[in-house]
């Protein structure tokens, strides 16, 4: 895996479109944080995919944010709120006495 991405980042040029994993490696983002990311509204996938299909990320428009402090700064932010915010329910589902598992109705 680490070979592939240090390959990857050394192409002396980059594809015109990157998909969610690659687009991670060039912002330095995890691959999870992607969907977050464009679910906010921070980055736009090119054309208008379905919900299920595979996103594409053109990459000069990436490679515009990596001078942009204001929007890593944001992103990182919206970041750590998400998780702050699903971390917060799985606090308050067990203190209440309620396990994650069983509040989700697809577990019963």
């Amino acid at each position: 895996m680490h070979q592939d991405i240090e390959r990857f980042l050394n192409l002396r040029r980059q594809p015109a479109q990157l998909t969610v994993e690659e687009a991670a490696r060039n912002l330095g983002f995890s691959p999870h944080d992607i969907p977050i990311l464009v679910a906010k509204g921070m980055l736009k996938p090119l054309g208008h995919p379905p919900a299920n299909a595979q996103k594409y990320f053109l990459t000069a428009a990436l490679d515009q944010l990596h001078s942009d402090e204001k929007w890593f700064s944001k992103a990182r932010d919206t970041l750590y709120a998400h998780w702050r915010y699903k971390n917060g329910r799985k606090r308050t589902n067990s203190a209440n006495g309620h396990s994650s598992v069983s509040e989700n109705p697809l577990m019963r």
